[in-house]
């Protein structure tokens, strides 16, 4: 890359970086920095301010909407919005199910589809995972009977992040029984205000409620809601699931949390001097902030892939693998400075006035149980270490 090449992008990041400190509500940052949960109305009001910009659908091109930034940019500005404390918008929308649409789906269906989420009015879920296929997707029995120009849609989801808040979920439904599994599987887009879908809450061992199971009775869905053809999903799903796993590296959050544990222990204190000067302090931390530099590397070979035209190879897995580890590391250790302070119940202290407990340690605990899902979701870490093994140490 040339200097002068190198000079546009850190200009670049320098005007994504002074958009965030000007444009971000300060109870919003507060709340992201604070590690807090983020209502839905958050979340639009956020996205309302990113798509004035332009810049709320960094992945997708101009033709669509988006800004059309090549995957650099979009790795600047994934960074940037983390650093600034900001939340991530919809991504189940805007980064996993906007490119499938732009990819596999009908000029209809982009028509349809793809306003509602730059306008910030449709919220999408994911319907991939089940009771008996988690990390297997191919094990999936949801079924989807073709009846005239109908799909009739029985089985149940689990884990399905935000449906409690979605207006539509895109669906992974059997549609036919093939010899091989993966073949018979479809892509479907399904409303969430239909009769026949009924979500239940699932709370995590956090505490919070963002993931739930969805059950789907006797649903009849247009046939013109399947994306692609008829048994093409595991295909598209491919597709989608590189976004997601590029995205799981979690290369933002770490850093993010990284910049929380280094606020905190230089205010903690411990032998008589702060925490943030004591030996092996310095030792664990450097060395998590190694591995993430070594991450931050990895990334950038995928996006030199991705810019050359290859697409992303078993890198993608071990950005998925080692970005988890990294993530839930540096939450424990969060947990560690926190000590007493990070054992208490959020919901209990947090917003109070007279509380001994600082915001910034309120959601230490919070943080830590919800870093326990970064290594299942989008493919388990069994299932990445599988990936490499078969595709990089040939065993």
């Amino acid at each position: 890359m040339s200097l002068n090449a190198v000079s546009n992008l850190e200009a670049f990041r320098d005007q994504i970086s002074q958009f965030f400190r000007d444009a971000l509500p300060r109870d919003i940052r507060e709340k992201c920095y604070n590690g807090a949960p983020i209502p839905k109305s958050d979340h639009v009001r956020w996205q309302k301010i990113l798509g004035e910009k332009g810049w709320l659908a960094p992945s997708w091109s101009a033709e669509y909407g988006g800004p059309g930034w090549d995957s650099v940019k979009r790795f600047i500005f994934d960074e940037e919005m983390h650093v600034a404390c900001a939340p991530r918008a919809n991504l189940i929308a805007l980064d996993l199910l906007g490119p499938v649409l732009i990819e596999f789906g009908t000029e209809e269906q982009k028509q349809r589809f793809l306003p509602g989420i730059l306008a910030s009015d449709d919220w999408w879920c994911q319907g991939f995972s089940e009771s008996g296929a988690g990390s297997d997707l191919a094990a999936l029995s949801t079924r989807a009977e073709r009846d005239g120009d109908e799909y009739i849609v029985n089985g149940t989801k689990l884990w399905t992040s935000y449906a409690h808040d979605a207006d539509w979920m895109f669906c992974l439904c059997r549609t036919s029984q093939e010899e091989k599994k993966q073949a018979g599987i479809s892509f479907i887009l399904i409303p969430m205000s239909v009769p026949g879908i009924t979500v239940s809450p699932i709370r995590t061992v956090g505490g919070i409620h963002t993931v739930n199971e969805v059950v789907i009775d006797n649903v009849r869905v247009p046939v013109t809601h399947l994306v692609g053809r008829e048994g093409q999903a595991w295909e598209i799903t491919r597709f989608l699931l590189g976004h997601e796993r590029l995205v799981g590296a979690g290369l933002g959050p770490s850093a993010k949390l990284v910049t929380a544990i280094k606020h905190l222990s230089g205010k903690k204190m411990y032998e008589g001097a702060p925490l943030a000067d004591a030996p092996r302090f310095i030792e664990r931390l450097a060395s998590l902030e190694i591995e993430l530099y070594t991450l931050k590397c990895t990334a950038y070979r995928v996006l030199a892939d991705d810019a050359a035209g290859r697409a992303p190879g078993p890198e993608v897995s071990i950005l998925k693998l080692k970005g988890a580890e990294i993530q839930q590391n540096l939450t424990e250790l969060l947990m560690e400075i926190g000590g007493a302070n990070a054992l208490g119940d959020p919901s209990s202290f947090a917003d109070a006035e007279a509380s001994i407990v600082p915001l910034e340690e309120a959601f230490l605990a919070y943080q830590y149980f919800d870093r326990r899902k970064v290594s299942i979701y989008g493919g388990a870490s069994e299932i990445q270490r599988n990936i490499i093994s078969k595709r990089i140490l040939k065993v």
